[in-house]
């Protein structure tokens, strides 16, 4: 029995829509990421592109356990000397809810080529409409 091996033109995108208020935040990176980079189809090969769309709805209803949403932060450097600069979850949240979304899903992906074009496939909302209804997403339970 050979090994089968996708190629580009054989692959089937699907968009799939996930509330964010259903389960915490790691676990709906873990869910997210899996759609984006396709493990969860039969045919996935690894430096094929095969991943699914994912419409992430409810980002300001955030679910994070223990005392997260007050003790983790973001950091960024501007790069100039002492230029570190962190923000709470709390504040990304109230400031831009779906960053702390993507920032989790793309920690969740792997370092290669391919991850800027998955993460490209994320669409995050904060409330729970979203502008994607004409592709008819399937809901992840």
């Amino acid at each position: 029995m050979k090994t089968y091996s996708q190629k580009g033109a054989e692959i089937k995108r699907e968009w799939w829509t996930i509330d964010a208020s259903s389960m915490p935040l790691g676990k709906l990176a873990v869910v997210v990421a899996d759609k984006l980079m396709g493990k969860s189809k039969v045919t996935y090969t690894p430096h094929i592109d095969n991943g699914d769309y994912v419409i992430v709805t409810n980002a300001k209803n955030l679910v994070v356990t223990g005392e997260k949403m007050t003790q983790k932060k973001y950091y960024h450097h501007s790069g100039f000397p002492g230029g570190i600069k962190g923000l709470k979850l709390e504040e990304v949240v109230e400031k831009d809810p779906s960053r702390a979304i993507v920032e989790a899903v793309k920690g969740m992906l792997p370092k290669n080529k391919l991850a800027a074009d998955r993460l490209k496939r994320l669409r995050v909302f904060a409330d729970a409409e979203h502008t994607h209804a004409a592709q008819n997403p399937k809901e992840i339970k």
